[in-house]
Formats: structure tokens, sequence, C-alpha cells
């Protein structure tokens, strides 16, 4: 009964990404939910209370599995520029990802409080990351060059979610530039 039950949960989940990632939080409704998984609406009520607890438990399963990837390809660099160059490739690497997607359209919808909390916590644990990179390279205030850092990178991330004229290699590679135009002051 139990592992019905967390399969079920999983189904819902993923469906929630689907709907997220297709059209951002408007899309995701419980009725939505229901069709989706083929679950009653009042099943859905038995597992979350809310929308906003669909999106907290997404918040919890799937920023953390991205921020490893980004820090997995922070790790495997071997020095601080390459650090921050894998840092702003591997989140761009993710954004056709239906998880970086439904993150995506997380990040910018409405939430509470709660949710909104471990968003920041999440986003802080990817900061932080680059922040010693930045230090490593000498810079002055590495959080404050983090917080532009990530600001290029989610200008970069917008630009691929719209379908902007530029191909996905070339948002990248551009973003890159940027980035280790920056960092190196």
């Amino acid at each position: 009964m139990a592992e019905h039950r967390s399969m079920q949960r999983a189904a819902l989940l993923d469906a929630a990404r689907s709907l997220l990632s297709e059209g951002g939080t408007e899309a995701l409704t419980f009725p939505a939910l229901a069709e989706r998984t083929g679950l009653a609406r009042s099943s859905v009520y038995e597992y979350f209370r809310s929308r906003a607890a669909v999106v907290e438990e997404l918040c919890e399963v799937d920023f953390p599995v991205w921020a490893a990837e980004v820090s997995d390809a922070m790790q495997r660099a071997d020095t601080a520029e390459a650090k921050v160059e894998a840092y702003v490739r591997q989140q761009l690497a993710l954004v056709g990802d239906r998880r970086h997607r439904a993150v995506v359209a997380i990040s910018a919808s409405e939430l509470d409080a709660g949710a909104r909390e471990k968003i920041r916590a999440a986003h802080g644990g990817l900061v932080a990351m680059i922040v010693e990179a930045l230090g490593e390279l000498g810079h002055a205030e590495p959080r404050l060059a983090a917080m532009l850092l990530q600001g290029v990178v989610d200008a970069a991330v917008r630009r691929i979610e719209v379908g902007a004229a530029e191909d996905h290699t070339s948002i990248t590679d551009a973003a890159v530039a940027m980035a280790l135009r920056g960092v190196r002051g």
C-alpha cells in the first residue's frame, strides 16, 4: 500500500513537472493533475492540500538534483576559471530538461513564504558554490560578483526559454564569455 502511494505521488509530481514546463504555474491545477494521472480529483487532495504544496515538494525534490549536477560539473573543473565556466554551462545545458523548466516556472510564480524560502535556500547553495571560485580568482566582493554572475545566467536562461533568434549554443557561449570577462575584473 505504501509503495502504491509513493508511486502515485511520484506520478503526480511528474505530471506537475510536465504541466509547469508546458504552461507555467497557471497550468498546474488539480483537475489537470487528476486528468494527467488518471486519479480522481479527490485523490489528488489526499496527496497535496494545495498547489503551493505541490510546488514546495517539487522544489524539495528537483532543486537538489539540479544543484548537484551543477556542483558535479564544477568539481570536475581544475581551475577557478574553469569552475566559473562549468557553473554557467551546466545551468544552461539543463534548460531543456523538464525539471529545469519546472524550476524556472516555479521561480517566476507567486509562491507562499515556505516555498519561496526553499527556493532561496537552494539558490543560495548554488551561489555559494561559485562564491568560493570567485574568491580564488581574487575578487574583492565574491558574493556580489556571484549574484551578478547568476543574473547573467538567469538572463541567458530566459533568452533560451523564449526561443530567441540565437541558438542555444550561441547564447551559452556568449554568457560564458561575458561571465569570464566579468570575473577577471
